[in-house]
């Protein structure tokens, strides 16, 4: 029996020294994203009908993956409702580590499954456990099933890929794996296999994302992570929320609240317990656009008009916050520092002192650079504002922190 070797044509009559072509990049995928934070009521018809909509309207055929959820065919069922009632023509895949009598890793790669997938208009990956997702999809060598790969063939190919919660998680290369409470992750950091895990990566390798955002305060947890892994542009979602990402890059926000942008291009990092300058951060309100490749800022209609005059400011006391991790204080010191005659906006975080490192609590300082602006909305009092600083440093807590009268 003769035996055919395959060789490479680029191996043959190669001159010395010659180099081998670069592989060919894969062209960006057609399709866009949508990445909810969480907790997406069924009565949030914008975030619902946006999903159908990016997936070619009424009748559309998306494939609900609930292999997050610790009841995926409860949530599954349910989920599968909304979309319908939103005019989808919905469907559940059973690939989910918790699916009582199934074999999630047969059906990850079952053909049949696979070729449905494929022939949809859109994917949502549902709340719970983004490990969970990743263990369902993922071969245990890293590889990709089948299943996995009609996904990624469906959104190549101009379909839409939505999650919420753990299946925005998944968006980004990187995720958060078992992380830590965010002040402790500010304390002690953040390492490769523990906090931080591999995600699906549709948005690309030079973005991360992050959800709960600011009803947990989950923005500061971002930035060592980022740090960590090399990533100069953060994106964070908050809850019943949604950033719509088009194949241009182009990122808008629609829902409840909105995203907070985080640049790290010229951040400085300095020794010791967490401490870093210079970051840049960007408060994205419903409706206003972004985009990953420019950075460039559109203000959303209601705001086109609305720049703030630095000239006649609103806010003329100073800007303080003890609990800087509250729920959207974040947001609300930026807007008032925007609209302020003050230089600067202070809030701070410690724990409790029974907690880690009681001792050690973080100063976040916000100031106004030369190309901060502001934006009010004309018919509410709703503010975007892009590209304050950040500095964020160390600080003692001196025990008792207070005593009574």
């Amino acid at each position: 029996m003769s035996v055919v070797l395959a060789v490479p044509l680029c191996a043959i009559a190669q001159p010395a020294g010659a180099r081998p072509a670069p592989a060919a990049e894969a062209p960006p995928p057609k399709g866009s994203l949508i990445i909810i934070g969480g907790n997406l009521r069924p009565t949030n018809g914008a975030v619902w009908e946006r999903i159908v909509q990016q997936a070619g309207g009424k009748g559309a055929r998306i494939a609900v993956f609930a292999s997050a959820s610790g009841y995926p065919e409860r949530s599954g069922r349910s989920l599968v409702e909304v979309f319908n009632r939103y005019g989808a023509r919905a469907f559940f895949v059973p690939v989910a580590v918790k699916l009582a009598g199934s074999d999630y890793q047969a059906a990850a790669d079952d053909p049949e499954l696979a070729q449905a997938v494929r022939n949809a208009n859109g994917v949502f990956f549902a709340g719970g456990d983004q490990s969970r997702i990743t263990r369902a999809l993922l071969h245990a060598d890293g590889s990709h099933t089948r299943v996995l790969d009609a996904v990624w063939d469906l959104y190549r190919n101009g379909g839409v890929v939505a999650g919420s919660s753990a299946g925005a998680a998944i968006m980004s290369s990187t995720m958060f794996g078992r992380p830590r409470a965010v002040l402790a992750t500010l304390k002690l950091g953040v390492a490769e296999g523990q906090e931080l895990a591999d995600g699906l990566g549709f948005i690309g390798k030079d973005v991360f994302i992050d959800q709960h955002l600011l009803v947990r305060g989950r923005f500061a947890r971002m930035l060592p992570a980022m740090l960590a892994k090399g990533y100069k542009l953060g994106l964070g979602i908050d809850e019943d929320s949604a950033m719509v990402v088009l194949p241009n890059r182009d990122v808008e926000v629609i829902g409840y609240k909105g995203a907070l942008v985080l640049d790290l291009a010229d951040a400085t990092v300095h020794e010791g317990a967490f401490n870093v300058s210079n970051v840049r951060v960007s408060y994205l309100d419903n409706g206003d656009r972004f985009n990953i490749d420019t950075h460039a800022f559109t203000p959303s209609e209601d705001k086109a008009d609305g720049k703030l005059d630095a000239s006649r400011p609103y806010y003329r006391e100073p800007l303080f916050s003890a609990d800087i991790l509250g729920n959207s204080t974040v947001v609300d010191l930026m807007s008032k520092l925007i609209d302020s005659d003050q230089p600067e906006a202070i809030g701070i975080t410690l724990g409790s002192p029974s907690g880690v490192q009681p001792d050690l609590g973080f100063e976040f300082r916000f100031t106004r650079a030369g190309d901060s602006v502001g934006y009010q909305s004309a018919s509410t009092e709703a503010y975007s504002i892009y590209n304050l600083r950040l500095d964020i440093r160390p600080i003692l807590i001196r025990r008792p922190l207070y005593q009574y009268k």
